[in-house]
């Protein structure tokens, strides 16, 4: 039984669940179909997001977690009839890759052979990089800490079986597989201090490995350590989101969709900067029409109108994220859990908000913003940035000029300079 007292930590051991869908209005409840997950029998354990059991007998580098994020289906028959922007994001970022419009100056690695061996000391290695110890899982597989032997620094390094991420139907015409080379290309793109470094990918065509190597960011994730009541307080909480807004602003101004923000996936380094990490559920669009239907994020983190309808907005899906993650470091609990996952669904579209009495008038008015269900009528992440409770001491979050703007706006100025000249 849920009690509204319980800490993030507390409420954090439980396993993962991922695609599902929900009414977004007060009508009468709807039995939920999914595949693979039955909704109205799942435990409360499926409805947070945290690293689940290993499998016995597998292999300890690279072993793989059971996959609990099979798509739910959303009540449209007509798959095939939408065209969904995920088919198209390949594309769109390899345009963007040959175009050499991104914000990386340093190119990811790309290594194409593997070789597995020890050390010295027994430690098992994979090409220059020594094994230190798990650290976490990502939605398709294991994350471990390894120390490079070149230049001696740590890496977060995720850990794949291809065989088994293309056993794994995410959508109708998807495997995970495609999930996951769709989060390497998106991080070839970016470059920004809030958002997860990727150095390099290893991918050997002969074997069933594949490794992407991230910068390791020696801290926590933000809730760690808050315990009951009250969460991280107001000014570290002011700290962090300043960090995540920015970050996912970037995003949202590249097109591109976050999908899973929460903070287990929200990252602080040692000296208390937040960098947003795990884009395996991210998609990207072309143009400002950011509309999606798979929903494959968390269920406490899920936003109302990410429902039976045929789409929702993926911004406005993340800036919900946002108001989520925001309730928990304030006040160190989540605002809408329920005992079963279709409980937690009616919960977040039909009960109202409860915020403490004695709250802080203008972190009231951001939260009540953030977690407003009419996605038409939710507060914007630029409204976020001007909010009175985030400016606080600091001032407006500082503007991130990208590599990608500057070499737009250098064009755009050398183009204007020729117009004079001619």
């Amino acid at each position: 039984m849920f009690v509204k007292g319980d800490s993030i930590a507390e409420t954090a051991e439980m396993g993962c669940c991922g695609c599902f869908g929900f009414s977004f209005a007060k009508k009468p409840k709807k039995v939920l179909r999914s595949r693979g997950i039955f909704v109205n029998n799942t435990s409360r354990e499926f409805l947070l997001d945290e690293e689940g059991e290993e499998e016995e007998g597998e292999e300890e580098e690279g072993d793989d977690e059971f996959y609990n994020g099979d798509v739910t289906d959303t009540g449209n028959e007509d798959d095939d009839q939408f065209q969904s922007p995920v088919r198209r994001s390949e594309e769109i970022l390899k345009y963007r890759l040959q175009n050499s419009l991104i914000c990386r100056e340093v190119p990811v690695k790309e290594t194409h052979k593997l070789v597995r061996s020890e050390d010295e000391d027994g430690n098992k290695m994979i090409n220059e990089y020594v094994r230190e110890y798990k650290i976490g899982s990502g939605s398709y597989g294991k994350v471990v800490l390894y120390r490079s032997s070149t230049d001696g620094k740590y890496y977060a390094i995720k850990a794949f079986h291809k065989s088994h991420l293309l056993k794994l139907r995410v959508a109708p015409s998807e495997t995970a597989m495609t999930d996951v080379l769709r989060e390497v290309l998106i991080m070839k793109t970016l470059n920004h201090p809030n958002i997860v470094n990727l150095v390099e990918v290893i991918d050997d065509p002969t074997t069933d490995h594949f490794y992407m190597v991230l910068e390791y960011v020696e801290g926590k994730w933000v809730c760690e350590g808050a315990g009951p009541p009250g969460g991280l307080g107001e000014n570290i909480s002011r700290k962090y989101l300043r960090d995540i807004v920015s970050g996912l602003m970037y995003l949202h101004a590249h097109n591109v969709i976050h999908g899973d923000i929460k903070p287990d996936n929200l990252l602080v380094t040692a000296s208390g900067t937040v960098k947003i990490g795990d884009f395996s559920v991210s998609q990207v669009f072309e143009d400002d029409n950011d509309e999606l239907r798979r929903s494959p994020g968390t269920p406490v983190f899920t936003a109302p109108e990410c429902c039976l309808g045929l789409t929702y907005h993926g911004k406005a899906a993340d800036t919900w994220a946002v108001g989520v993650t925001l309730y928990c470091m304030v006040l160190g609990r989540y605002p809408f859990l329920g005992d079963t996952l279709q409980d937690t669904y009616d919960k977040i579209v039909n009960n109202p908000l409860n915020l403490p009495d004695g709250m802080n008038l203008l972190l009231k008015d951001l939260i009540e913003g953030l977690l407003c269900k009419d996605p038409g009528h939710r507060m914007t992440l630029e409204a976020v940035s001007e909010h009175a409770w985030v400016i606080g001491e600091e001032g407006p979050i500082p503007l991130y000029l990208c590599r990608c703007k500057r070499n737009r706006s250098k064009e755009a100025s050398n183009g204007s300079r020729m117009g004079l000249l001619s």
